[in-house]
């Protein structure tokens, strides 16, 4: 097996465990913020164990802390828009960030968008606005802007990981982990009445482990093998399963409009990574 294969099949499985999140975030009874912190304490384990196994130091400087930080509002948010809208808002919403990085290059960095990049930001918004003419309650539409923060945190992280190298990216992901944790456990314990079952325990774990840990350290050698592209398009495969994960196990139907915004939404990034993959090439 080549070692482009192995790269691709390793992506495959990061992109299948990442996409369980939603049915099982469904499943706990817990306050959002304590399921992200549990489920971060626990990732956090799985990362040491992976620097440890591979004598990967720690990296700490100004671009890691700030993508560790970006990192822990992302995967915060998207836990809390999973228990405020459907999953597959949640998620497709999160997947923005590309979009993100183009606007936040365009106004922070000065960076000139091109004329493929301005109808890319459009059609992308086109397709935000048709998710909310589905949510009429006030919680579903607070969901929704917690996934579109949730993205825009994601696109920080991605611009300051992209100015480091593979240590400091996994001490950021350290970071996020353990930020997500230390804030997390408590204010979610303070605030909500949590009760501890057996499956409860058992499904964090597997958030932990399964869904969030792993899935990390499998992307990371994945990038190693295979292009920038190539993990992007077979990790859109994420928000293609977690909504089919959510509506077979747990019955939450997306309406039809955010059906077709998240069309409208996956087909624009797709577009967008294969475009700026020829750009660069």
């Amino acid at each position: 097996m080549t070692e482009k294969r192995k790269g691709e099949l390793l992506m495959l499985a990061c992109a299948v465990m990442w996409s369980i999140s939603g049915i099982i975030i469904k499943y706990i009874d817990w306050s959002p913020l304590t399921i992200a912190g549990a489920r971060s304490l626990i990732s956090a384990v799985v990362v040491v164990a992976f620097m440890m196994a591979t004598n990967m130091k720690p990296a700490v400087n100004r671009n890691s802390i700030i993508a560790g930080i970006a990192l822990s509002g992302c995967i915060t948010c998207f836990v809390v828009a999973n228990k405020l809208t459907t999953a597959a808002n949640a998620i497709v919403l999160q997947y923005i960030a590309p979009v993100f990085v183009l606007i936040i290059t365009a106004v922070f960095l000065k960076q000139k968008l091109q004329r493929m990049e301005i109808g890319i930001v459009a059609f992308t918004f086109g397709g935000i606005v048709l998710f909310f003419l589905d949510e009429i309650s006030f919680g579903g539409m607070l969901g929704n802007f917690v996934a579109i923060f949730s993205g825009l945190c994601m696109a920080i992280s991605f611009i300051f990981n992209g100015r480091i190298e593979i240590e400091a990216r996994m001490t950021g992901i350290l970071v996020a982990h353990l930020i997500t944790a230390a804030i997390g456990i408590p204010l979610g314990l303070a605030t909500y009445n949590t009760v501890v079952t057996s499956q409860d325990l058992i499904l964090i774990l597997i958030l932990g482990v399964v869904q969030l840990g792993i899935p990390y350290v499998l992307y990371a050698l994945a990038a190693s093998r295979i292009s920038p592209l190539s993990c992007s398009l077979i990790g859109m495969i994420e928000p293609l399963l977690n909504p089919i994960w959510v509506a077979v196990f747990y019955g939450e139907i997306p309406g039809l409009f955010a059906l077709i915004g998240g069309v409208v939404v996956i087909v624009s990034v797709v577009v967008y990574n294969v475009w700026d993959e020829k750009q660069t090439t």
